[in-house]
Formats: C-alpha cells, structure tokens, sequence
C-alpha cells in the first residue's frame, strides 16, 4: 500500500500539537515582552525580574518530573486537558498579581515572605501556577507523537509541533506590545491566556487514543504500528523513576536537557530586554526585530526535524541518525559569538545571528525529544521526558540567576555589554558540550527492552 494512500489523520492530531504549543509559548512570552514597561511601572532591578522568571523555571523543573508520571498514569487525553487548563488559568492571573501580592505579603509575612515587593510576590506566584501546568505540555505532546507516528516520521513530526513554540514566539511580540499600550498590560495576560480554553474544545472533539480513535483508517493505524511497538498509551502502566535512572540513556537525554534548555529560556525571557538595554528598543519597536529573529527558528525547528531521515535512508539507525544530525546542528549556535562584535554596525546584525542560534537550538531539540522514543516504550515516554524536562528547567533556572545577576553588576560599573558577551559565549558552545555528553554515555543506539 503506498504511503501517500493511507490517510493523514496522524497529522489533524499533530496540528493539535501544534497549536497547544504555540499557545503554551504566547503564555510564558508575555512577560518577557511587558518585562521594559513592568520594570518601569514597579521598579524591578534585573536580579528581581530574574528571581520571577526562574520561579517559574523552578517550578517547571520540578512539575515536568510529576507531569510526565501524571500524563503516563491518566492518559493522554486527560492530562493534557488539565495541563491546559491549569496554565490558562495561570496565565489569566498574571492580570491580578498586584492583589495577589498583597494578600500573600499580608499572610507570609510573618516567616519574612512579606519583605519581597508586591508586584514581584504576586508575579512569582502567577509564574508558579503557569509552570506547574505548561509542565504537561512537552511530555504528553512527545508521548502523543509516540503513539501516533512511526518512528521514521517522529522527528518531523515532533519538529512541525515543536514549531508552534516559533510561533507562538513570532506572535507575541506583534500582539502583546499592542495590547499593553491600548488596552493595558492586563489585557495581554487575560486574552493570550484564554486561548486555551478555546483550544481544549478541539483536542477533546478530536483526539482520541488510537485504539479507540474512530476517525482514522485501517491502513494508517497498521502504518502507525509498522514498527511493531506495543501501543500502551491508553492503559496505566508505569514504570519507576529509580528504574529510569538505572539507564545511560535516560543521563544522556537528561544532560542535552540540562545544557541546552537553558539558552532556550535566555533568549526567550532576556531578548526583549537585550535590545532594551543595548539597542535602546522597547515597547512595539521590538515588534519586527524579535517577529523576524522567530521566524527563523521555525525553519530550524521543522527542517531540524527532517535532517536526519537524509541519515536514514542511508541505512543508519533512527538514534545514530539522530546523532550525527544533532553533531551538525550542534555548530551553528557558535555564530552567536559574533553578536557583540557585530552590533556595533546595526542591531539587526546580532538579531539574525542570535535567530541562527535560536533555530539551531530548536532544531536540537526536535531530535532531542525524538531520541526518547527511539529507545524507550511508550510507557515510560511521559517519564522520561519529565525527568529530562525537570533537569532542563533546573539547568534554566542557573542561567536565568546567572544573567539577572551579571547585568546588574556590569549596568552598575557601566559596561552591561560585558555581561551579555558572557552570557551569549555559553550560548553558543553549550550544544557541543551537550552532545559530547550524551554521545559519551550512549556511543551507540541501544533500545530498552527489559523495561
């Protein structure tokens, strides 16, 4: 039977994928982008912006451990609808973090909680909420992915819903600095942050497990399961965190995690304030330049995501094509160490080479996530991704502390470009260092079969 006559439902539920992702980005953007204006409105030096942002990498951090057990035990299904809606609401309440503040400051004070700024008590409460639910989206997206797709087509697939993240990183700034200075910086928390309500009516119309997934055909589901995996998307088995962690490979996802996330997070949550400080460029004049730097990564994402099926019909492995993509992919991030010394000549110089970086990361992260399937059951998909997720977000969290600390220090003494160099040469060598890491600890591919 020819492929192209089997039937495409598989990718009705990947744009499924697509869109939460793209939402889940919108959401956690928002602040990065009001961060000049609320820093202004509320007196938030860098150390303080950063304290609220790594909150919510904190809290990601640990909540990814837990989703992924959660989405593996409930099912797909439902834990990606609560994961939704826990972040939604997070993302609406970001609206009301003065009186949230106050009343946490009035409650807390007494074990010294009250001595932090309302504004910045009341943020880092509404980030906590948010993480704890864009924590599912990852696990169950890759675990989705895992049941609907062979594992030829995962890496691109993971790649085209992955994108969403560009997406929804190229719609943020063309939507919320509008938002913000027509309508008010509430406005932009409770309009993105309601966009997953309306995108939980589609998923739970939609999707369902594909054993019971009356909309696809006889001969998609048998391409699906050509591999011969055992679908266990739709029962309760699990597997514990202390046998996950008996296995190199789950290490090796774990470190490209912990190394690489982090710069993820530092071009989202720092950028804006980049061009800010060095650019002078704020409000809607970061529109175009962070819309254009976005636009690149979703290239990188979904042709991260086809790379290494060149290695594969060459008769290499899924994981060792995986691999030798990743090696390749791995280089690019180096163009961010000529940002400083380009920006001297035009702004625009350090967004494109900064949006290099950014694809590459975006392309290794479509076949990061990818190398999980490769070598796991689906059962333990969910927990492995959360483990790798929760090492990812604590790698974040250092980076974030790290950056809101040397900037406050170099802006006091004058030089802030200084701390930007530093920040942006971990950057751009942190992808070799990861997979160096990881090829180390899985030098060939090996797939679990005694889980």
């Amino acid at each position: 039977m020819l492929e192209q006559n089997i039937g495409k439902y598989r990718w009705t539920i990947c744009s499924l994928l697509f869109f939460a992702t793209t939402i889940n980005y919108l959401d956690r953007q928002v602040l990065s982008l009001l961060k000049p204006m609320l820093e202004e409105k509320f007196g938030w030096s860098n150390s303080q912006y950063a304290s609220i942002a790594s909150v919510f990498q904190f809290t990601y951090a640990i909540s990814m451990l837990f989703a992924g057990r959660f989405i593996d035990k409930l099912g797909t299904k439902k834990g990606f609808s609560w994961a939704i809606i826990v972040w939604s609401i997070g993302a609406i309440i970001h609206a009301l973090a003065i009186p949230i503040g106050e009343n946490l400051s009035n409650v807390f004070g007494w074990i010294g909680i009250g001595a932090l700024p309302v504004s910045v008590l009341g943020f880092m409460f509404s980030r906590a909420v948010l993480a704890l639910g864009e924590a599912g989206n990852f696990p169950a997206a890759i675990k989705t992915t895992a049941e609907y797709f062979p594992k030829k087509e995962r890496s691109l697939a993971t790649g085209v819903f992955n994108s969403g993240a560009n997406v929804g990183a190229i719609l943020a700034p063309l939507t919320v600095p509008w938002m913000a200075k027509n309508w008010g910086w509430e406005s932009a928390f409770i309009i993105i942050g309601a966009l997953g309500f309306v995108w939980l009516f589609f998923w739970l119309q939609f999707y369902d497990s594909l054993n019971n997934q009356k909309r696809i055909s006889a001969g998609e589901k048998n391409y699906i399961k050509s591999d011969g995996e055992e679908n266990s998307s739709a029962t309760n088995e699990k597997t514990a965190w202390f046998n996950l962690l008996r296995y190199k490979q789950t290490w090796a996802f774990a470190f490209g995690k912990f190394m690489t996330d982090g710069v993820w997070w530092f071009f989202l949550f720092w950028l804006p304030a980049y061009l800010k400080d060095q650019y002078g460029i704020s409000g809607t004049d970061i529109m175009i330049p962070l819309a254009v730097l976005y636009t690149m990564t979703m290239f990188g994402s979904i042709n991260g995501g086809w790379f290494p099926m060149y290695f594969i019909k060459r008769g290499y492995q899924s994981y060792d094509a995986r691999m030798r993509a990743m090696l390749l992919i791995a280089v690019i991030p180096l163009a961010v160490l000529a940002a400083q010394p380009l920006g001297h000549f035009s702004f625009w110089l350090p967004v494109i080479v900064i949006g290099l970086g950014a694809s590459a990361h975006q392309a290794w992260s479509a076949n990061l996530f990818t190398t999980v399937s490769d070598m796991f059951p689906q059962k333990a998909i969910g927990s492995v991704v959360g483990i790798g997720g929760m090492a990812g977000g604590i790698g974040g969290v250092i980076i974030t502390k790290t950056g809101g600390a040397l900037f406050d220090f170099y802006k006091t003494a004058g030089h802030i470009e200084t701390g930007y160099t530093i920040m942006f040469s971990f950057c751009a060598g942190a992808y070799l260092v990861a997979w160096m890491g990881m090829k180390s600890l899985v030098p060939k591919y090996k797939p679990i079969s005694d889980l």
